[in-house]
């Protein structure tokens, strides 16, 4: 998915106070929580768009590295295995990189599409809340702390 592929499921910073109001409100929180905001979705929307720009830009320049590197792997044909496979590291390293980084992309649009579609704050595999504190610190959670516990056991 590309950073323009998500504008029609963005929260909108023109996005009227209505809407946020009933985003918010479809927002399910556990026990002893306050509910969800127009403003504490707001500052979540706002954190994950301000994340896609972020990740784009470092993907860009990840994805420039990793080419760089592969398009100079024939360079030096007198180096020696110590040298060759200092290079293979390197460019092991720089994918696992730019992998990462295109999985937390997705990721954070796929927050930021559940914004939108007002399942943001229910867990993806039991339909419980994740919980709004969980939520505020790590936004593109899908799991509630119990079924992320239980998939991490297996």
């Amino acid at each position: 998915m590309t950073n323009d592929s998500i504008s029609t499921t963005t929260v909108a910073p023109t996005q009227d106070a209505k809407e946020l109001a009933r985003l918010a409100k479809q927002f399910p929180v556990r026990d002893g929580e306050k509910a969800w905001t127009p403003r504490d979705v707001r500052d979540v929307a706002d954190e994950l768009v301000a994340d896609i720009d972020r990740l784009t830009a470092e993907l860009a320049s990840a994805d420039a590295e990793l080419s760089d590197l592969l398009r100079n792997s024939g360079d030096g044909a007198g180096d020696d295995q110590a040298d060759s496979g200092s290079s293979a590291l390197e460019r092991e390293q720089e994918l696992t990189l730019v992998n990462n980084t295109r999985d937390m992309l997705a990721q954070t649009q796929h927050a930021l599409a559940r914004i939108s579609a007002g399942t943001f704050a229910t867990c993806e595999s039991c339909g419980k809340a994740i919980g709004k504190a969980r939520l505020q610190a790590f936004p593109r959670a899908t799991l509630c702390v119990e079924c992320k516990q239980r998939e991490e056991r297996r």
